[in-house]
């Protein structure tokens, strides 16, 4: 059968000559001859089911890596990964049209939106910090409250990483009360503005802390309501009906690689670059991610620095969240998994189940932690819904 330019290939597939292009580079769909001559490209027809089968997972918003992982597998087992990508991609859309029908009822001054669900929750919730096999100081900073729960890990070395930790920390501590509904994403902005401002102030009055920065990762509750902020490769987790994905996009070198296609999963863990960060506290020209969910009873949520799943695979992180009931036990279970792999950064991770408020007067479950790492111990307290009394679990 005669061989189609890339010209013709393009027509009959509906690609671009560009993409064709970057398609060959990455590998994803090489012609099958390139002249020696004039090295233009040449394709076989039969080619074409493999380029349409490219452009349509491309609107679906597959990136090209995943793409590559997809084309290379057996018709029943590409099916089964196409499934899994599109369950965690509705996920995704599920956030995004929360925060959409929040910020609708916002602007157009509607307060049903705002109004705090009638329904009473509670979390039970567990904290563990580990300073690690390889490093002198934990430059994990830790909160969590009633409202609350926050994870920063610092970064700048002799010690500035953990100034700048704390620092962001001590910013978001005013937001464990009660914020209205309608006022979690402002409230989590500003605290956000205020703990770059912190750390502005405290490099003018020590110069020797230039370059200190951190991550943050935070989760704010009233009512059913759950404002989530994000900067830098810290991550949050929601484990739901047996699923668990993961709510947070890495702000990473190897994460910007990653989605473009340039580089595999496989890959990600050796990489040069993969502890570089595009965007972090301390960095003036960042911006972080916000997201309104709703919480609902059942739920489990994950809060954790990359010492936890830059070592442990995503595998092994569901298993012990979707299997171990208790937060404590499954949060001492994460801290030993990241250990028996290696272990060599700070590793901090808060785990918080979602459920219907105990009683009046039941009382609390305590926890203990690390204790140079700022945190409250686990409590379970009603305090989800602004109708329900405030009570501070114990530090």
């Amino acid at each position: 059968m005669e061989l189609m330019t890339i010209g013709a290939f393009a027509r009959a597939s509906r690609l671009s000559i560009k993409a064709l292009r970057l398609y060959d580079e990455l590998g994803l769909l090489r012609p099958v001859q390139v002249d020696p001559v004039t090295q233009y490209r040449l394709y076989d027809p039969a080619q074409l089911e493999q380029a349409r089968l490219v452009a349509w997972l491309r609107r679906l918003g597959m990136p090209l890596a995943r793409i590559r992982t997809v084309g290379a597998l057996p018709p029943a087992r590409a099916a089964a990964e196409l499934a899994a990508y599109w369950e965690q991609a509705e996920a995704e859309n599920s956030a995004r049209r929360e925060l959409a029908a929040f910020l609708i009822g916002y602007l157009s001054g509607k307060d049903t939106a705002m109004h705090d669900a009638q329904e009473t929750l509670a979390i039970r919730y567990a904290v563990r910090s580990d300073i690690g096999l390889d490093r002198e100081d934990n430059e994990d900073s830790v909160y969590a409250g009633p409202r609350l729960l926050a994870v920063a890990d610092g970064m700048g070395g002799h010690a500035a990483g953990e100034v700048a930790s704390a620092a962001v920390i001590e910013a978001l501590r005013p937001l464990d009360t009660q914020v209205p509904a309608g006022e979690l994403l402002n409230a989590l902005d500003h605290a956000v503005r205020r703990a770059s401002s912190a750390l502005s102030d405290i490099v003018r009055d020590d110069p020797s802390l230039q370059g200190m920065g951190t991550t943050l990762t935070a989760l704010l509750w009233s009512g059913s309501q759950l404002g989530l902020v994000h900067i830098g490769d810290s991550r949050a987790y929601l484990v739901r009906d047996g699923e668990v994905f993961q709510l947070t996009h890495d702000h990473t070198m190897v994460q910007l690689l990653l989605d473009e296609g340039r580089i595999t999963t496989e890959e990600v863990a050796s990489h040069p670059q993969r502890s570089l960060l595009l965007r972090a506290l301390g960095d003036f020209s960042s911006e972080p991610d916000l997201q309104l969910r709703e919480a609902r009873p059942g739920d489990r949520y994950l809060l954790c620095s990359d010492g936890l799943h830059g070592v442990a695979d995503a595998d092994a992180i569901g298993r012990v969240l979707l299997t171990v009931a208790d937060p404590d036990q499954a949060a001492t279970e994460l801290v030993a998994l990241a250990i028996a792999n290696g272990g060599p950064d700070n590793i901090t991770c808060i785990i918080a189940d979602v459920v219907a408020a105990a009683a009046e007067g039941d009382p609390a479950h305590g926890s203990t932690v690390e204790a140079d790492v700022p945190t409250l111990e686990e409590g379970e307290v009603p305090a989800l819904n602004e109708a329900a009394p405030a009570e501070a679990a114990g530090s």
